[in-house]
């Protein structure tokens, strides 16, 4: 039995973007699509059994109908190949308001054949070409469901929080309590576990997660836990093999060095229970690469440095920022065109300088720019401890005098100058 695994699709991220000529849709969204096509492509020439995906399917959770039209092209495009498909809620697909569905629901019921919705926890039994296998479905717990019962509405957030893991590992445990043992058993949950690295989905949405810990759960009772929630791909547990896939492109900079794909599992029905995980393989897509390009611009050319900075990345079709450190006397001599045609190659490109301006100096009570040159030369002297007063009376003497000079030539001079 072969099951396609991935989560945290965040369909319609636009944020570094630009109108697509064919479609008109953000290139990012483009982006997004052509990571899914892939997938599909992969789940329907492989003939895999199942595809497990284990919520956030959209940016938001009122995505736009063409957002929602292009996921349901690829879904139905799946059902009509012939492979089922279990799409647990995520946090992103929950709606504001309780009464109303979550953006995934309608699949449930229009292709409820090959499509199976999982909004609520609960075990659900899913038929493959393989033979039957058996779902514990944890999607986002919903926290306003707690805190809205009597006794728990005056909890502080952490304390919320740490009671809603409990609730979420409890629902857990209750559910593989029902789980027949000699069926394939996976847990799907959208949720935290504690033992797994951050990522970007923790700056995109409010508030701290409810962790969970790997031993409040009965990991014994699945073959395999396909987790989502958490854009960074990993193994939180291989025994069984508990993933977090990632997310199908980079979401922002901070996920620039992470990959991104799917997994494929390999499940041996005739195995004993905990023994059916036969394989866990990572499946990368393409995805549009975030160059990042620091430079430091303190030089005789700096635009020379600059380019020759963005000459040795590799900026075509990529995502740049490029991040320049320049003093105010340098940063009026780069020259931004020659700058953004060296860039022209990357997808979009964003310029930012870190300007270093000279301080000015105080001097006792006065600023640079207010104090006289007679006066910054006697603050100056009185500031050096190791001076003789008599040695600075004489520095000063001779300094007011040169002063003087200057100041009278330079009135001869605008007497004699035509007018």
């Amino acid at each position: 039995m072969r099951i396609l695994h991935f989560a945290d699709l965040h369909l319609g991220i636009e944020k570094y973007s630009r109108p697509d000529p064919e479609t008109g849709m953000p290139s990012r969204v483009i982006d997004f699509l052509k990571a899914l096509d892939e997938l599909v492509d992969y789940a329907l020439s492989a003939r895999v059994d199942l595809v497990l995906f284990c919520g956030d399917a959209y940016r938001n959770r009122e995505p736009s109908q063409t957002y929602q039209r292009e996921f349901a092209k690829r879904i139905v495009r799946l059902a009509a190949g012939g492979v089922p498909v279990f799409l647990l809620v995520g946090n992103h697909d929950l709606p504001s308001a309780v009464y109303r569905a979550t953006t995934v629901e309608i699949f449930d019921t229009v292709l409820m054949d090959r499509v199976t919705v999982a909004a609520k926890p609960g075990v659900y039994l899913v038929q493959t070409k393989s033979g039957p296998i058996q779902i514990v479905a944890m999607p986002w717990p919903r926290r306003s469901s707690l805190l809205g019962k009597e006794g728990y509405k005056n909890l502080s957030l952490v304390k919320a929080d740490h009671v809603l893991a409990e609730a979420i590992a409890q629902e857990i445990n209750d559910q593989a309590e029902k789980l027949d043992p000699g069926l394939p058993a996976i847990l799907a949950a959208h949720v935290s576990f504690a033992e797994a690295k951050g990522g970007s989905e923790q700056r995109m949405v409010m508030g701290q997660d409810p962790l969970l810990l790997l031993s409040s759960i009965p990991r014994e009772a699945f073959d395999y836990g396909a987790l989502g929630h958490c854009h960074t791909a990993q193994a939180i547990s291989l025994h069984p093999p508990m993933i977090y896939p990632g997310s199908l492109q980079p979401v922002d900079f901070g996920e620039a060095d992470q990959p991104n794909g799917f997994y494929v599992v390999e499940i041996d029905p005739a195995r004993p229970r905990g023994e059916r995980a036969i394989s866990h393989e990572f499946k990368p897509v393409t995805s549009r690469p975030f160059v990042t390009i620091k430079v430091d611009a303190n030089s005789d050319e700096p635009t020379t440095t600059v380019l020759q900075a963005i000459s040795k990345k590799s900026i075509s079709r990529a995502i740049v920022r490029l991040l320049i450190q320049v003093d105010s006397e340098r940063d009026a001599r780069l020259r931004e065109a020659d700058i953004r045609e060296a860039l022209a190659t990357a997808q979009v490109f964003t310029i930012s300088r870190e300007v270093k301006r000279e301080r000015r100096t105080r001097l006792g009570g006065y600023s640079a720019e207010a104090i006289t040159p007679a006066q910054a030369l006697r603050v100056y002297l009185e500031s050096l401890k190791d001076l003789p007063p008599d040695r600075a009376r004489t520095l000063l003497e001779y300094g007011e005098r040169l002063l003087a000079e200057e100041r009278e030539e330079a009135e001869q001079g605008a007497d004699t100058a035509p007018k």
